[in-house]
């Protein structure tokens, strides 16, 4: 039996893929201690894990920071340099505590202070992926955040990301002072890049996402994973289907479902009341997942109706479509139950994400700066109104369910454990 202590900082759709892998390596004997942000405390708490606090602190209801973290165009940025990295030092402290005796590390992504707690106690770990575009690969057709309108110089091939990933790695060289300081009073390497080319295990790297969105590249880390999508839904925690919600699908025919996933919901600004909009000039039912910290929208009635929360796994596969931002685990949900998809993105993966399954045929995606109920009806209507989306959405439904993300994931990390 090893000791492993997952890491994962973020919304709900970094942490659940984390909780799947957790679930799965207790029940085969190894003991787990997960450590992420305060505020999912008790969530942790209700599976009977051992759970560490890790800085930086978020405030779930401080809609400021919502707002400025998912900018379309700074959030990324704002993100990494203004909570972040100038807060690494909390955060390998709080790492330092929870890492004590144990066998294996296997942090988030932007758990930056985790390579310097692996020197640091000479620990084996595995690094993980959520989504594509965080592979960097200049071999895809990738779309960045901060700059969207790059993606028409995409059929310039290899040749311009790379000129592209040199650009930004001067840019971000610029973002790294804090960590570099860090770096050096631990006396280790300051050059230490942990967001391009320093961020992949020696170990095991993990791509967690399905071939569906995007599959391994020439210029992958070496040695990487690529394991599907690894689900976890909150059944087993605070997960429960609201009964007014089961009555209502019931009812009649399958709804839109409108949502903006755990992050996206803090800063979702009229989404709701334009969708509610929406709805009625098609004529469609509708359901709207407005968030716990938000207020119902405005507008709603018997056909178009509002609940805070319900597990993804269990409306999709009921609803005609859904619109949502395109956040990984948002849409990894959506491509498991088989519907089309209309995306109105905001930052980090997420206009990629959008971009990879509208190439899949799958979506269509609108803007946040065009949203509104005229044009979020005409583009459902497309989507509903041409059955190519179902038919291709049902296509990549059953590669999803052929991929086994959470078996394939933890057979590996038991591999490098028995190494």
């Amino acid at each position: 039996m090893a000791k492993i202590v997952f890491a994962p900082y973020g919304s709900l759709g970094d942490l659940h893929p984390f909780l799947a892998l957790a679930i799965e390596m207790r029940e085969r004997g190894h003991e787990v201690i997960i450590t992420t942000l305060e505020p999912y405390r008790e969530k942790i708490e209700m599976l009977d894990f051992d759970f560490f606090p890790m800085r930086p602190e978020f405030d779930p209801e401080d809609k400021e920071i919502a707002r400025e973290v998912m900018d379309t165009k700074t959030g990324t940025e704002v993100l990494l340099t203004k909570y972040l990295l100038p807060s690494i030092e909390d955060m390998y402290e709080d790492l330092m505590i929870a890492t004590e005796g144990i066998d294996l590390l296997i942090p988030g992504e932007i758990v930056f202070a985790a390579h310097s707690v692996v020197e640091k106690r000479n620990l084996k770990w595995v690094s993980t992926t959520l989504a594509p575009l965080s592979m960097l690969s200049a071999y895809e057709p990738n779309v960045y955040p901060n700059a969207q309108w790059l993606k028409s110089l995409n059929f310039l091939g290899r040749p311009y990301h790379n000129v592209v990933f040199w650009a930004m790695k001067r840019v971000i060289g610029s973002w790294l002072n804090p960590y570099k300081e860090f770096r050096r009073s631990l006396g280790q390497n300051e050059n230490h890049n942990p967001l391009i080319k320093d961020k992949h295990s020696e170990y095991l790297h993990l791509a967690m996402f399905s071939k569906v969105l995007g599959t391994p590249q020439p210029d992958w880390h070496k040695p990487t994973l690529q394991t599907g999508f690894c689900f976890y839904d909150g059944q087993k925690d605070m997960g429960k289907m609201p009964e007014d919600l089961e009555s209502f699908l019931n009812k009649g025919e399958p709804p839109i479902v409108f949502t903006l996933g755990s992050a996206a919901v803090m800063d979702s600004r009229d989404f709701f009341e334009q969708s509610i909009e929406a709805a009625k000039i098609l004529n469609k039912r509708a359901v709207m997942l407005y968030g716990i910290f938000n207020q119902p929208p405005k507008g709603l009635d018997k056909d178009r109706v509002g609940f805070d929360y319900a597990p993804y796994s269990q409306i999709f596969p009921r609803a005609a479509c859904v619109v949502h931002q395109a956040g990984v685990g948002t849409t990894a949900q959506v491509l498991r139950a088989g519907v089309p998809h209309l995306i109105m993105p905001y930052s980090h993966d997420q206009p990629d994400n959008a971009a990879r399954c509208e190439r899949l045929g799958v979506a269509r995606t609108i803007s946040r700066e065009n949203y509104n109920a005229k044009n979020a009806a005409e583009e459902l209507g497309k989507l509903l109104g041409d059955l190519t989306y179902k038919a291709k959405a049902d296509e990549a439904r059953r590669i999803i369910e052929s991929e086994n993300g959470t078996q394939t994931a933890c057979d590996a990390i038991e591999k490098i454990l028995n190494e």
